[in-house]
């Protein structure tokens, strides 16, 4: 579909927002099988979006997308293979496209997992929701505040089904942790310690010829133009961590890229899944050379109005620690890793749940206390959803406020003073230059501001 067509059709989507998805009608009926389409075949989505959506019976991976026509093909191979091995299913007809715009376009996938790097996850969601498609979204949810916003106000509008990947909410001791930290029995939460881990910086990377299988400028999308050079982009011959996650340009590093789990966690444990800090400052080291310039060693400082002080740095063992005047939790992921290439230690003897007393963990959650959404697993959780049509663990609003207060840190970071924030206008107080990083400029035609613009 070329994109003045694409858009006119979004457009008629906006006048009539509550598309019923082709499974619930005729010979797709609830009782078969949500279509899905995969955008972005890369790392995450081999080694966890897909094969972790695969394994559900109510799903069918249809269609693959990607603008490196080599993972596109192997992307393919990859899904008809898994079918082959896991379900012993011979599916010879998986639909390929180049431009992930097309893939909306195609009225038999019901619903789309968005895999791709950072800066290319709000526009595809808002595309995809305005397209009619359920959507399941890889974290961090935008790669500003501004494109976040008009992300989740499009979910909303639209009544598409958005989960985020944020995975700790299905792991059982992150929901465990909170459930205790939110009827009380570490009393008082006053302290929030959250430790991630970091990136190093890299040396200076030569101009490369892009490959011929490689569509550069899309790849890029909203942002600059800059030369291309490998370790910018993915690599070529494996699906090991790619460079762009430690550029600037394409993502805020550590901060959003495991930020967005943990202090989603936060949020959880303390009740403010739908608001943010009201005060951030924060200090953080960049490399002043090389390629790779996302933040170093950092530390922030975030106050929220219900008196908690929240602590963000490399300084803390890899978790969420609530502090209490009774005690208190500490979580963390133990053994669990996403991918083989994820870039933090991992010891088989991690303990995933601890406390100041272990009595605190034995304790049970009464009939009458909070309760948590229960989760068994991400993906599943997402189709369930699409199903049922309630929301999911992980929806769009929660998604972005764990993004949004990610971005204020790394805000605070740039500046070199104590900011205010204000959580219900999503604007800071009287800082002109603080607002003015809620946006970056979007280069045309990618971008949230372009979408409902004619080419």
């Amino acid at each position: 579909m070329k994109r003045r067509n694409f858009i006119k059709t979004t457009a008629t989507v906006v006048a009539a927002p509550m598309i019923v998805p082709s499974f619930v009608l005729g010979e797709n009926a609830p009782s078969n099988k949500i279509t899905v389409g995969q955008i972005g075949c890369g790392r995450i989505a081999r080694d966890h979006d897909l094969p972790e959506t695969m394994k559900y019976d109510v799903a069918q991976v249809v269609a693959v997308s990607d603008v490196d026509s080599k993972r596109l093909g192997e992307g393919k191979q990859f899904v008809e293979g898994w079918y082959a091995r896991n379900k012993n299913k011979k599916i010879n007809n998986v639909k390929t496209y180049d431009d992930y715009k097309d893939l909306l376009a195609d009225k038999d996938i019901d619903a789309v997992i968005i895999s791709t790097p950072d800066h290319w996850h709000a526009q595809p969601a808002i595309e995809a929701a305005l397209a009619g498609k359920d959507i399941y979204l890889q974290k961090p949810a935008s790669l500003t505040i501004a494109e976040g916003r008009i992300m989740s106000n499009t979910i909303h509008r639209t009544g598409r089904i958005l989960q985020i990947g944020s995975q700790q909410r299905s792991m059982p001791q992150f929901r465990i942790a909170c459930e205790l930290v939110r009827n009380g029995r570490i009393g008082q939460v006053h302290t929030i310690k959250i430790g991630l881990p970091g990136d190093p910086s890299g040396p200076e990377e030569p101009e490369m010829p892009i490959p011929a299988n490689l569509n550069y400028d899309m790849w890029l999308g909203s942002t600059p133009y800059v030369y291309y050079t490998e370790k910018r982009v993915h690599p070529q011959h494996n699906y090991s961590r790619p460079g762009w996650l430690r550029c600037e340009q394409f993502g805020a590093g550590m901060i959003t890229g495991w930020g967005a789990h943990h202090l989603d966690t936060a949020n959880w444990g303390m009740g403010t899944e739908y608001t943010g800090p009201i005060e951030v400052e924060a200090t953080a080291e960049f490399p002043t050379s090389g390629l790779w310039d996302v933040h170093g060693p950092f530390y922030v400082t975030a106050k929220f109005a219900n008196g908690v002080t929240m602590l963000v740095s490399g300084d803390f063992p890899n978790g969420v620690r609530f502090e209490g005047d009774a005690g208190w939790i500490f979580v963390t992921r133990g053994g669990y890793s996403v991918t083989a290439s994820d870039p933090v230690a991992k010891s088989e003897n991690a303990k995933a749940l601890t406390a100041s007393d272990p009595k605190i963990l034995e304790s049970k959650i009464g009939a009458d206390e909070i309760h948590l959404q229960v989760s068994e697993e991400q993906h599943g959780d997402w189709l369930n959803s699409i199903k049922t049509r309630k929301p999911p663990v992980a929806p769009a609003e929660v998604g972005v406020r764990a993004c949004t207060n990610c971005l204020i840190s790394h805000i605070a970071m740039k500046l070199p003073r104590k900011l205010y924030w204000d959580p219900q206008n999503e604007r800071f107080i009287n800082d002109d230059e603080a607002n003015a990083m809620l946006s970056r400029p979007q280069r045309f035609p990618y971008g949230t501001d372009y979408i409902f613009r004619q080419s």
